[in-house]
This record gives structure tokens, sequence and C-alpha cells, in this order.
């Protein structure tokens, strides 16, 4: 790893142990020396976007409590109280150096309601191109599943895919992956059996582990996104990542980059609506050939789904290996599945779209 990273726009995720001192309250010398670093990220003509865990340990130390709350009410509590304190240093330490921060707090539904997703990436889009840092974090005040998931990893992901990040940072108390105590350094693939070597562990300042992080490695990878996990208190870490110096493990992207539309469909965490059955014919070409499918590829539908629905697309095996966008509700894919194109205005009773699901709008998982 000699040739520096060609990252124009950076995704940096911190996490909660980083952010806290002994004690419980926020670290400032740590977030001082991180900011720093930042500024002189931006002084390179890099824009950073910044995914920052802490919210809820900083709420922790406002109200006294020593334990990770185990109830909804108090764990929202304490992320409403400390989404402030986290924001107001940041505030505080970019504007030393001539930066100014804006606060994006984010649910799965505004990654999955597509004209929400758009909105938030146009936002970010224009702070960035302000020069200010857009600091994001999970809603943890309302967000009730990623409270009980604590998945700032999964998020960091996403924000990367969302604002074509070149690179995503993962900050955090470990090294990197390690195998049999070693260092990995370099990651050409997220494999099942690299999955079987992170661990989780779950404890009283933060829910995540190794296993999401390389769940978000597997997403931003396969988007066409370096990944790095090293460790955040490594002196001049970032420098030294986007430089290639050997520190951390390094994931490699994909050769091949998806169009944004296509990663939407493919990563953001959404609920298909069905399922439409291809027979092998069509497998082929949706996976080889580059094709759309057609209604005679079809071989069944499951499920209410409407037209414009999100749904799985499965194999003769029940094997899901695409998802895409229904151009036809399931009652009408009943009456035209397995027929010719030519033939679904005399079978619908008005001209259709040839197309079931258009290639646009398809993406192999």
């Amino acid at each position: 790893m000699t040739q520096p990273i060609a990252a124009r726009r950076i995704v940096i995720k911190i996490g909660t142990r980083l952010l806290t001192a002994p004690g419980g309250a926020l670290d400032r010398p740590w977030a001082q020396s991180l900011v720093q670093q930042i500024t002189g990220l931006t002084a390179q003509r890099c824009e950073v976007v910044l995914v920052s865990s802490g919210a809820i340990v900083a709420g922790m130390g406002m109200l006294g409590l020593r334990m990770r709350p185990a109830s909804l009410p108090e764990l929202q509590a304490c992320a409403s109280v400390g989404q402030g304190q986290l924001i107001r240093l940041y505030d505080e330490l970019f504007g030393a150096h001539g930066l100014r921060v804006a606060q994006l707090l984010l649910t799965q539904e505004d990654f999955a309601v597509r004209e929400r997703y758009l909105n938030i990436r146009n936002t970010v889009t224009t702070l960035l191109s302000h020069r200010i840092v857009p600091i994001v974090n999970e809603n943890d005040t309302v967000s009730v599943d990623e409270i009980k998931l604590g998945d700032n990893d999964r998020l960091s992901a996403l924000v990367a895919n969302l604002v074509d990040a070149q690179l995503l940072i993962i900050l955090s108390d470990v090294a990197g992956l390690l195998r049999q105590g070693e260092l990995i350094r370099v990651v050409e693939q997220v494999t099942p059996e690299l999955e079987r070597l992170a661990r989780g562990p779950r404890d009283d300042a933060g829910l995540g582990g190794m296993v999401t992080k390389l769940q978000a490695a597997k997403v931003a990878t396969s988007s066409g996104i370096t990944v790095v996990i090293a460790d955040g208190r490594e002196e001049a870490v970032l420098a030294q990542i986007v430089a290639s110096q050997p520190v951390g493990t390094r994931f490699l992207p994909r050769p091949t980059r998806l169009a944004s539309r296509k990663r939407w469909l493919a990563f953001v965490p959404q609920r298909t609506h069905g399922t439409i059955q291809v027979d092998a014919g069509a497998k082929e070409a949706l996976l080889h050939q580059g094709k759309s499918l057609l209604p005679s590829g079809v071989s069944g539908c499951h499920g209410g789904f409407k037209a414009g629905d999100l749904v799985s697309i499965t194999d003769a095996h029940k094997h899901e290996f695409a998802r895409g966008l229904s151009n036809y509700a399931a009652k009408e894919l009943t009456l035209i599945q397995g027929a010719n194109s030519a033939a679904i205005e005399g079978l619908l009773g008005y001209k259709g779209y040839a197309e079931v699901v258009h290639r646009d709008n398809l993406v192999i998982i």
C-alpha cells in the first residue's frame, strides 16, 4: 500500500469508546486531535462527512448514569440530552479552525423512501460545497430499532453510498481485523471465513463490534468504496490512511461502481413487497447478459405488491438473486407471466410495459 488513496470525499465513522473518557464524559482532548486531523484533510481539498456515535454515552454522563440503561425511554432520554452535548463540542472545536458544522439526525425511513434519500443527498452536497462539515448520527430519540442494534457502522456505509464517497474510514478502539492475533492488512473480499473471525461483543458503552464493521465494509466495497478499519487513537491515523501507510485493515473496492440508484436498491434497508419467481433462462439473462426481466421469463409471483413496489427476484429454488422495481402489480403479472411481450395488450386489455422489471431498476445482489 504505497500509493495514496485517491479520495476527494471521505466519510469518517467515530466509535463510542473513542469519544468516551473515563467516568463517561466526552473525551475532549481526543476530539480535539480528531478535529485537527480532519482540518488537515480539508486543507488538502478533501470533503469530509463525520458519522459520530457517542450521544447516548454523553447523555449518560449528563444524567449521572454509570450503566447503559435497559429501558427504551431511558435510552431515548440519554440520546436527547447527549446529542446536544455532542454537536456543541464539534461546533466549538471545528470553529476554532474556521470550519462550521451541520447536524443531520437520520432514521432508516430517511434512506428507504427514495425522495427523502435524494433530499438528504442534496442537502449534504450543498453543505460540502460551502465547506461545512456534516455531523451525522442515528436519530436515537425516535429510532427504536437502531437503539437496539447500535449500528452506526451500517449507517456510515449507507452515508458513504449516499454521498458518493471514495473512502470510508471506521475508527474504533481496535487496530483492525485480526486473524490468530495477527492484523490483516489488506482484504480483497469479505468472505464467510472473515465473517466467522469477527466477534461482536456487546458492552455498556457501545453496541457495535467487528461484525457490524465487516457488514459495513461489505456494503461499501460492493459499491466501489475503499474501507479502512483502524485504531482511532493511533497518532495521525487519518493522514496515514489517506497516504496508504500500513495502518489498520484496508478493504479493497470492487472494480466496477454501481450507479447511485442501484446502490439504493441493493443496500438501503427497506422491505420488499413481494416476490417474482423466474425460470432458468431468465436468471441467466439477468445475471450474465445484462437484460431486463420480461414476462416470458416469469414463472410465478407472490405477495400483493403494486406497480412501482420493490420486489425480490428468485430462481426456481426460491433463492433471491436480484431486486427491482416492478412495472406491474401482482394481479396484473399473474395474467401475463410466461407470455411474450407482444401479447401483453391482449391479455390485460391495455398496452403496458414490455419489461416486468427494467434493467435500470434492477440490481443483482
